[in-house]
């Protein structure tokens, strides 16, 4: 008898575990690097991250030189500003599933899981998605999607960066 009811339970985890990410949802992420008409072109630094009132930040994504000998990429991390203080200055790099090599200019897409990777299960609420980019030898620019969670599956948030920054938007998919 007690076979059997183990087997019972087995049988309704492995459902449950079937279940769940058919319900989850997706931030589908682009980001607009815009081709700058200087002389001396630097790939931006660019940190995603996603706050909620009363709860810690979560960095979802850096883009800087990580492959620099000795680490040197992470010294000009600081001057991604906004993100430096709510989070990064907390985190060691290269962080695994966060950190990814800069981009260059046209559009950068990235996507999320709820409930997987750096952005985990998201309680309801409203969110905003930030993303700043910081470039040698240019500016600092940062760009504030809000949006509430969970989202219409379909739905779309759209920011316009003025110079570091293009068109940021945020699709959320199924």
């Amino acid at each position: 008898m007690q076979i059997s009811h183990r087997l019972l339970l087995t049988g309704t985890a492995a459902l449950g575990t079937i279940a769940a990410p058919a319900t989850a949802q997706t931030l589908n992420l682009s980001v607009g690097i815009p081709r700058l008409s200087v002389a001396e072109y630097h790939r931006p630094y660019v940190a995603i991250w996603i706050e909620k009132q009363g709860a810690t930040p979560r960095t979802l994504s850096v883009w800087y030189d990580y492959d620099m000998k000795k680490g040197e990429g992470t010294k000009w991390l600081r001057d991604v500003r906004q993100w430096w203080r709510a989070s990064g200055r907390t985190m060691s790099f290269p962080a695994d599933g966060v950190t990814g090599a800069t981009r260059a200019p046209g559009d950068n897409k990235i996507a999320f899981v709820a409930g997987k990777g750096p952005l985990g299960a998201l309680s309801p609420g409203n969110y905003t998605l930030i993303v700043e980019a910081a470039r040698e030898v240019g500016g600092r620019e940062v760009v504030r999607l809000p949006f509430a969670w969970p989202a219409k599956p379909g739905s779309t948030v759209k920011a316009q960066g003025n110079a570091e920054l293009g068109t940021v938007a945020l699709n959320f998919g199924k």
